[in-house]
């Protein structure tokens, strides 16, 4: 009997142990969206970025991290004095010019504060192979304490809104996450999403998903269960479905559809407004 009792504990032990790897996979969602980095398709649908002209200034930042060195990313103040602060999330190439044209854009229009936050620690890519490497090496607990830095950096006075692009996209809702009652609003463009439902249950804001209906890895099926996920844990989700590709509203991008990426910023500024 003890015997049985032993070789009971140890299968249990060693069911468990290799459950372990998968865990991750739930619940960050770089290592869920790293996984199509080495895809040659999903390479494909990223081609090299055309240059970005910065149209407007601001300044590059950095602020404590706890447990490792000083976060970076750009910050463009409002005219007007405002605790509202927007925080965007870069592509997989990184905290680039495109992304400081986005955080320009979203100051004039909104009027507040906006923020763009770099998860890559300084590193840029402009090749397809380069950005997966990147996207496969960001540490999900780094990027969650960058995150958190800066949202002290900007005080405790501050509320924020979030929005992120493909690999942003997923960073966007992990953010709105971690900022609790602090956040305001999410966006998400073609974004991995959170796919644990307790965790959603802690979520504070509704999300607004831009969805690429050609997008074949983050597609109607992963949308879907989003959608169904959200539901049982009773989070508001709208859903702006495009016929477009992966990386549709990136106008660095070659293949960038302007009627579609018009439609989405559109749709986005009708949810941000009064947030």
């Amino acid at each position: 009997m003890k015997n049985l009792l032993l070789l009971a504990v140890l299968l249990g032990f060693f069911a468990c142990r290799n459950q372990e790897p998968s865990i991750p996979m739930c619940h960050d969602p770089n290592a869920a969206f790293a996984a199509f980095a080495s895809d040659k398709d999903f390479q494909n649908a990223h081609p090299t970025p055309q240059p970005a002209v910065l149209t407007h200034g601001g300044k590059n930042i950095e602020f404590p991290v706890e447990g490792g060195e000083n976060g970076r990313g750009f910050l463009i103040t409002a005219h007007g004095q405002t605790n509202k602060y927007l925080l965007l999330f870069h592509e997989w190439w990184g905290l680039n010019d495109n992304i400081r044209n986005e955080a320009s854009y979203w100051v004039h229009s909104l009027g507040i504060n906006v923020l763009a936050v770099d998860l890559y620690d300084g590193k840029l890519a402009t090749e397809a192979a380069d950005a997966g490497k990147l996207m496969q090496a960001c540490d999900a607990a780094r990027a969650k304490a960058i995150i958190q830095g800066a949202a002290k950096f900007v005080g405790e006075k501050a509320d924020f809104r979030t929005m992120g692009w493909c690999f942003g996209g997923g960073w966007s809702l992990q953010a709105a996450l971690l900022l609790g009652d602090r956040a305001k609003a999410c966006v998400m463009y073609y974004g991995m999403p959170e796919k644990d439902v307790e965790t959603l249950k802690t979520l504070q804001t509704d999300v607004l998903m831009i969805h690429a209906k050609q997008d074949k890895w983050i597609n109607d099926t992963v949308v879907g269960e989003f959608e169904e996920h959200m539901k049982q844990a009773e989070k508001s989700l709208t859903v702006k479905e495009y016929d477009a590709n992966h990386a549709f509203a990136n106008p660095s991008n070659p293949s960038y559809n302007e009627q579609a990426a018009k439609d989405a910023r559109a749709a986005v500024m009708a949810y941000l407004k009064g947030k």
